[in-house]
Order: C-alpha cells, then structure tokens, then sequence
C-alpha cells in the first residue's frame, strides 16, 4: 500500500498530466496503475513510507523493482512502458520536492522488438469486408459491423474513433473531424464505400438514431462496445483461415500500406493516420530505408 501523501502526489501529477499534454483516459488510467505499483513496491522493499521512500532510492532499488516485475511474467515492452510512467512521474515530483532524479531517469529500459500488426493482402481484407457482414444471424448487427470495419479500413480509423462517431455525424461528409490520441484533431476523408456502408446500417439499425448519441449501439442499444467489433473479426478470422495478427487494428495498418503501394505520399498519410512523428509512419507501413531511397532518385530532379 501508498502512503496517503504519495498517493496525493500521484494524483496532481495525472491531473497535470491530462491539462498540459491532453492525454486520454486510458492514458491517465495505465500511468496511475504503473505509478502506484512502483511506490507500492518501493515503500515495501525499503521499508519507508511517503514521499521519503522515493527521494532516496539507489540503483539496486530500481533493478530490483524490475526484476520482480519480471518474475510475475511482465514483458520487455511493457515494463519499458511502466518505467517511463515512471520517470514521468519523477521528473514532475523533483520539481515540487526539489531533489535530484538522476538514479531514476538513467535507468536503462529494456530493450524489445517493436511488433506491429501486418498488414493483410488487398483480397483478404476485400473478404474480411465482405464476410465480417455476412457471418451475423441478425442484418442490422452485419451492417453495423461492417460499417465498422469499413470505417477502420476504408477510412483509416482507429477502433476508438470509429465508435466515439455520434448521430450528428450522419450522413457522413465528404471528410469527418476526429479527435485522436492525445486529443490531436485530423480531417479524414470519408470514401463513399464507407458513407453507404454507414448509410446502410442506419436504415436497418431498429433504433433511433438521433441527437448526440452514439452512432454505433449494440442490441441493447447502448454505446457499442469495441470487443464485440473485435469478436466478430474473431469470428471471420477463424472462417477465412486468418492468421491471428488479423484484428480490427490491422485493417487500420492495412488502409496505411495499400495506400502506400498504391503511390500514396507518406506525409499524406501520416496526416490521415493521426502521427506525430513521419518516423511512426515510416515504422508503421514497414517502409525501410532502401525504398525512401529509390522514391527519392526517382522523384527529386537532382537524382
């Protein structure tokens, strides 16, 4: 357990957290759950209280605390996660209580392969797309599923903006305003398959669609929850013989690559992906640096 005091610390730090860099809820929420088990694991292995216990760790402190992270199974990625939560966390409490951070900000994270979703062949997300409608025994469900998809694919959304969408967005525009992680706001245009897959589902869905309710619901008619989108690719993938890196997100990766091979402007789609960094999208769509070099000597004039 924390001590009443760190505890108070940790909550002024997400609140700043979530007023000056705009982080989401779920952001908020992982930060406050890695925080709380390093101080609690700090207090115990120390055997000190308060904000003292965090002052003053060492270096075997802080290998000891990952370690045992390890022994419960946590993985390279996620402990280098939880680490930088961490050092977040340091860098605002030595402001307030004015001591030095260093033994904790050079920790070194573990290192780990990043793993990206692959993206799937243009046919087999054309049959995901097709059967993802087709498996459900209700057709509003099958077209509410695959406006979904549609949204994810066509658009490339993230599961999370395609269900944050409200009934003031219908019909679709020609492009939708999304807000993203990080409450950063890119313009998306919308292709028609994706406005009639949406239009279609409207005109079957048995609820009132109307004011600032959500645009998806489930058969309860509350807010669609994101599982049951990922079931249902669950589903398809089990049907086409899919491998398991076949999830709602890798149709997201997918609409990034086929857009890219079909001589789509990296920037431009780092734009419609929401990125802030070119390098995220470069590493997202797999592009290596043999193939930014032939762009570049067949494009720039001076080549």
């Amino acid at each position: 357990m924390i001590s009443e005091e760190v505890s108070t610390y940790i909550n002024t730090w997400l609140d700043v957290s979530r007023a000056t860099k705009g982080s989401s809820d779920n952001t908020i929420k992982a930060y406050q759950r890695d925080v709380q088990d390093y101080c609690a694991f700090i207090a115990v292995h120390t055997g000190e209280a308060g904000s003292d216990s965090l002052r003053g760790v060492y270096n075997t402190d802080i290998r000891a605390w990952m370690a045992n992270e390890r022994k419960q199974g946590v993985t390279s990625r996620t402990l280098a996660r939880k680490l930088s939560a961490v050092k977040s966390f340091y860098r605002w409490l030595a402001r307030q209580l004015e001591f030095d951070p260093t033994v904790v900000l050079a920790a070194k994270s573990p290192k780990f392969q990043a793993k990206l979703p692959r993206p799937l062949a243009e046919d087999a997300a054309a049959q995901v797309l097709e059967t993802v409608e087709l498996q459900s025994p209700s057709d509003w469900v099958g077209a509410r599923d695959m406006a979904v998809v549609t949204l994810l694919y066509g658009c490339g959304l993230r599961i999370s903006e395609a269900l944050s969408l409200t009934c003031r967005d219908i019909p679709l525009p020609d492009s939708l305003r999304i807000i993203g992680k990080g409450g950063k706001t890119r313009i998306v245009p919308v292709i028609d398959a994706a406005r009639d897959a949406v239009e279609h589902y409207r005109t079957l869905c048995p609820y009132a669609l109307t004011g600032d309710g959500p645009l998806f619901v489930g058969v309860r008619g509350g807010a669609l929850n994101p599982r049951i989108i990922q079931g249902a690719i669950q589903n398809v993938r089990h049907q086409l013989g899919l491998p398991a890196s076949v999830t709602p997100h890798a149709m997201r990766h997918s609409f990034a690559t086929h857009l890219l091979n079909a001589g789509g402007d990296l920037r431009a789609i780092q734009e419609l992906l929401g990125h802030a960094s070119l390098s995220t999208t470069q590493h997202y769509t797999g592009v290596d640096t043999a193939r930014l070099l032939d762009v570049y000597k067949s494009t720039h004039p001076k080549a």
